[in-house]
């Protein structure tokens, strides 16, 4: 919290990730779909373990975009497992409930949660705006919205109706973009990109049989060239402009980066154990390490730079996870080995030992 800027909301990224894992004795893994070997056309599944994660949107010195920062994550056992143990299900709407009343307890203030679809739930939104949580996410294009009911007639009995009437689906009015009401609004798209795109936004009742309507702020987004798919968004809070709603979650694709660039420099998904124990702490400390490599780096600004590593054939205009990796490593070998070296010295004398550790270190590191 201490690394955000002043003005800049507290927007916390949510998402779970698969951990591919194989083995008669991990009793929590199960069948799920492959978010990176699958396409469009084609749904590949795997087994492994599901985690929900939480990860606080940063801006840091050394990036244009801002980094998603994990702090919290959980394991999802798959529903076999759980029938297995005999224990009651929770879906992944559920474990991330429990987790927005943690953080909530935590901060005390009010903050802004970004998901994906699977988190848009009439339930988990309305309880998200009784503790005082902002959740933005993705909406359904066949969501049913509906208009707020007229006012009841004074001495009128029975009776008050919770919505009025059904309005036309987002995907119905995605066919006349460009129409009155809508707006050509350059917002910042993915990859930091300036795009040119068409907005909708309305209030309403978003409802779901069986559960009392939530008004929510929509927005829905056509591309005027074709190339980006129609998507829309939803927010609690119906006071946020719509060009807000599209700019704070298209940062939630931060989430992934981290996902990802948390596999190879790591070793996510390459741990060897298989009991319950050490399979529910070994992610979480991982995930985490991310977060604590980027405070270090941070401190380290006050002593320099930051060094890219490039070669050749691939320059990069900013620092990567391994970038503040290799700096954070190094840092630590010098404070450790090379504290007590004579600085005008051509060469440095090392004890056995030391040798020996550094060597070791360098070797698995490469």
């Amino acid at each position: 919290m201490a690394l955000l800027p002043a003005g800049w909301p507290v927007l916390v990224g949510i998402d779970e990730t698969i951990e591919r894992r194989k083995g008669r004795k991990i009793q929590a893994k199960g069948v799920y779909r492959d978010a990176v070997r699958s396409t469009e056309k084609q749904v590949v599944k795997c087994l492994g373990l599901k985690w929900v994660s939480m990860m606080l949107l940063v801006p840091l010195p050394w990036s244009f975009r801002p980094w998603a920062l994990p702090f919290l994550t959980l394991l999802a056992p798959s529903r076999a497992a759980n029938e297995k143990a005999n224990k009651p299900h929770r879906t992944t709407v559920d474990w991330a409930w429990r987790m927005a009343r943690l953080v909530s307890r935590w901060l005390d203030r009010p903050w802004i949660l970004i998901g994906d679809g699977a988190y848009a739930c009439v339930r988990f939104a309305q309880r998200c705006q009784r503790q005082g949580v902002t959740l933005i996410a993705r909406l359904r294009v066949d969501a049913a919205l509906y208009d707020f009911p007229a006012p009841v007639p004074a001495g009128r009995r029975g009776r008050r109706p919770k919505k009025g009437k059904r309005q036309p689906s987002l995907k119905a009015r995605a066919s006349q973009a460009g129409a009155a009401g809508w707006t050509l609004t350059e917002v910042r798209w993915y990859g930091g990109e300036r795009k040119q795109l068409w907005l909708l936004t309305g209030v309403s009742l978003w409802y779901s049989s069986g559960l009392a309507p939530v008004p929510i702020r929509w927005v829905l987004v056509v591309d005027p060239q074709g190339q980006a798919r129609t998507e829309a968004f939803f927010s609690t809070d119906v006071n946020l402009a719509a060009e807000t709603i599209v700019a704070w979650f298209v940062l939630r694709w931060n989430v992934e980066v981290t996902f990802e660039e948390s596999r190879r420099p790591l070793g996510v998904e390459t741990q060897r154990q298989w009991s319950d124990l050490a399979i529910a702490r070994t992610t979480p400390v991982l995930l985490g390490l991310f977060s604590l490599a980027c405070l270090m780096a941070h401190r380290l600004l006050a002593t320099g730079s930051l060094p890219l590593q490039s070669t050749a054939w691939y320059a990069k205009s900013e620092a990567t996870f391994s970038d503040v990796l290799a700096w954070v490593r190094r840092a630590c070998w010098a404070c450790r080995y090379f504290d007590a070296s004579h600085c005008e010295a051509e060469s440095a004398l090392l004890p056995r030992d030391q040798w020996n550790a550094l060597l070791d270190q360098l070797a698995s590191a490469a």
